[in-house]
């Protein structure tokens, strides 16, 4: 009997050796994932890229005056909104579909909307609510309630201050940026404006005062953002993690890559034509990776103007906006000015609505779920990397092909015919943006029909065109550098 026991534990010790030792040479035959291509996002990058669609609120003094860039020499009670509510505005913005939302917190006038314990020329100065307001905590708390996210606007040129230009305003303008980094919770964006001094009230000088490019010292001022907020992108010039598209019309370039060559481009000089066009393509190759933001107002102004209620943006014109940014790879921050009262005006709320009634229209069911996916490579023909990875909905998966093989194909065919009219792509960003050209197939009379292209992809590129009816769709790898690593490809019908 125990001779069988010793026999018993030497047999099992054996099966676990053995199953250990397969265990090991899984573990060895394991297929490794792609090298990362080039520049990669940073981790607040990412997440930043993964929002999409965002907000801006422009309020301020302005809003009084009805002017869009402030003197400097307005009286601190001109700002009085009659019925404000920090929760419509962001309920606007939630329902729209924003993910985060950007305070203006001082504009160029230099009016602060918090009780800024460095100045006078704030809301504490002010008659609404006795100088006991505060917009920055009202936004923020109402964004924490709605679940989106917070940001905040600090333009670095202050038409009020006497000692605009002299190294002391920069230690004043780093201290207020101070309290707005650490008194209203977690930031997702810090915007720094690219205006850069002209005429202004200057503490009663009323003189134009030109600013060199170099003097607000941008690189101690990222280390004081990036140390406060971490998680925080920072929007700005050379160094950011976000740059300018190069207008303000809402709209990327095609292609729109997310990559610039930092060492040779100093896009704090936008007043150059050539820069805008090159902030808007990006470069490609580049040596870092700066995502572009479209910024675009839905009114003509960026402060409201009475005069602008009949010209708001039709929910049609709002769309395209939206397949002119996100659809191309960039993100939309799209400006909403609040009225006298402190509130969106009807009329946007009423263009949003509409605007997001049809995204939801078309966004609500993506077709390709019911697809059975193949490729014509898959890497080292691993489930890890296998092309049923593309219509999972997880943005961690994605389909690749061995390195040597840049030209592929991957398929979706279905049991019955489907009608679409949108497809929507998407590569893994952490491994960096690798494709360089594309197109979209149909199955028609029994051959391939090709019925788009494109250059990029990057986070997100949206193909909108004619109705397409089929049981077999293509995409095809045109060009790429490296391997390609889809991570979505999705197909949806969006009203006509």
């Amino acid at each position: 009997m125990k001779h069988c026991q010793v026999q018993f534990k030497n047999i099992l010790s054996q099966a676990v050796l053995t199953a250990v030792l397969l265990g090991l040479a899984a573990g060895a035959r394991a297929v490794e994932p792609p090298a990362p291509y080039g520049p990669v996002p940073s981790a607040r990058q990412l997440a930043w890229q993964h929002l999409e669609f965002t907000g801006f609120i422009h309020f301020g003094v302005n809003t009084f005056t009805g002017k869009q860039w402030g003197y400097g020499d307005e009286n601190e009670s001109v700002f009085n909104p009659t019925d404000f509510d920090a929760d419509q505005m962001v309920r606007t913005a939630s329902d729209a579909g924003m993910k985060g939302l950007i305070l203006t917190c001082k504009h160029h006038d230099g009016f602060c909307l918090w009780p800024s314990e460095f100045t006078t020329h704030s809301v504490k100065s002010s008659t609404w609510k006795n100088g006991q307001g505060d917009v920055v905590r009202a936004v923020s708390d109402a964004c924490k309630k709605y679940g989106i996210k917070f940001g905040v606007y600090l333009s670095p040129w202050d038409r009020n201050r006497a000692d605009y230009g002299t190294p002391e305003y920069i230690v004043y303008y780093r201290k207020q940026l101070r309290e707005l980094l650490t008194n209203y919770g977690p930031l997702f964006e810090v915007w720094f404006d690219g205006a850069n001094g002209g005429d202004g009230y200057y503490g009663g000088a009323r003189e134009k005062r030109i600013i060199p490019k170099d003097y607000y010292g941008w690189t101690e001022t990222w280390q004081l953002v990036h140390g406060l907020q971490p998680n925080a992108c920072i929007f700005g010039s050379r160094g950011a993690d976000i740059r300018w598209v190069g207008n303000e019309h809402g709209q990327a370039a095609d292609p729109c890559w997310n990559t610039l060559n930092g060492a040779d481009f100093v896009p704090s000089l936008y007043d150059k034509a050539t820069d805008h066009k090159r902030l808007g393509s990006g470069d490609r190759p580049g040596t870092i990776w700066q995502p572009a933001e479209c910024d675009v107002s839905i009114r003509p102004n960026w402060f409201y103007d009475p005069t602008d209620d009949h010209k708001v943006k039709t929910p049609k014109q709002l769309v395209d906006l939206y397949y002119d940014s996100v659809g191309l790879g960039s993100t939309l921050l799209l400006n909403l000015p609040p009225d006298k009262r402190g509130q969106i005006a009807a009329p946007d709320v009423k263009a949003l609505h509409d605007f997001r009634h049809i995204l939801d229209e078309t966004f609500k069911t993506d077709l390709a779920q019911d697809a059975t996916a193949t490729a014509s490579n898959v890497r080292g023909n691993a489930k890890t990397f296998a092309a049923k990875n593309v219509i999972t909905g997880h943005g961690d998966k994605y389909w690749a092909t061995d390195d040597g093989t840049t030209n592929a194909s991957l398929t979706l065919e279905f049991k019955k015919p489907v009608t679409f009219n949108v497809v929507r792509l998407r590569e893994c960003l952490p491994l960096g943006q690798r494709v360089e050209g594309f197109a979209l197939d149909q199955w028609q009379d029994g051959q391939w029909m090709e019925f788009g292209s494109g250059p990029s992809i990057g986070n997100c590129r949206l193909v909108r065109g004619h109705s397409v009816t089929t049981t077999k769709v293509r995409l095809r790898i045109t060009q790429a550098p490296a391997c390609p690593a889809i991570s979505e490809f999705g197909l949806f019908a969006g009203p006509n």
